[in-house]
């Protein structure tokens, strides 16, 4: 009973039948619990294997995907408890994303390392440093050998270190590093703000500051 609310309620279901499920065919669009097995070593906890037409799905979304299949069906109140063990998306469906516009050959060549493993690291501690002392440690790192240094998710524009404050302190990283040694070097500031106008903002800085990489939270 678990496993069909979930699979009903990740897909064409409600808690009520509506006048206008008569005007689809349900059968073709409903999401399906097709085998339930007991957790090992669990005596009330189950697996189950729910399947859902391709058709419920936007090609090359994964918003519309995850919001289906891991959104509100975890608010779902007729459940004491629910967790996704695993995910399987035919092939057909997964062709239709098109990957990061960038591979990892394209950050080889712009950072012309070749034949062994990129090395970078996430500054730490990722919050309560200030822009000088953070953008010393990104030196420090990108001189002591590695490739690229990151921003933590959180760090985005807090009191003790504006964003602004920080692109600029770690592009003075990033050309002293490469300049000292001889080697390209990167850093990936999290250009995440509270607006897209905000977001563009910072990206178009670190552009003029002549940063290559940028992140952005997108899922937190």
């Amino acid at each position: 009973e678990a496993g069909a609310a979930v699979a009903a309620e990740s897909s064409t279901g409600t808690w009520t039948t509506v006048w206008t499920d008569g005007l689809t065919s349900l059968d073709r669009y409903k999401g399906r619990c097709y085998h339930i097995e007991p957790v090992p070593g669990e005596d009330s906890q189950f697996i189950a294997y729910v399947a859902y037409p391709l058709d419920l799905f936007e090609e090359g979304s994964v918003t519309n995907m995850f919001t289906s299949i891991v959104g509100n069906v975890f608010g779902f109140k007729a459940l004491r408890a629910l967790r996704l063990e695993d995910l399987r998306i035919p092939i057909a469906y997964s062709k239709t994303f098109d990957g990061p516009p960038h591979g990892i050959q394209v950050e080889r060549d712009k950072l012309n390392k070749y034949g062994r493993p990129l090395l970078g690291c996430t500054i730490k501690p990722k919050l309560g440093l200030s822009a000088k002392n953070y953008g010393r440690a990104c030196y420090e790192c990108l001189r002591g050998g590695l490739d690229f240094t990151k921003d933590d998710e959180n760090v985005n524009s807090q009191p003790f270190m504006r964003w602004r404050d920080r692109f600029v302190f770690c592009a003075e990283a990033i050309y002293k590093a490469q300049a000292e040694t001889g080697e390209i070097k990167g850093h990936y500031l999290n250009a995440t703000a509270g607006t897209v106008e905000d977001m563009m903002k910072r990206a178009v800085f670190a552009r003029e500051l002549g940063v290559p990489i940028v992140m952005h939270d997108y899922l937190t």
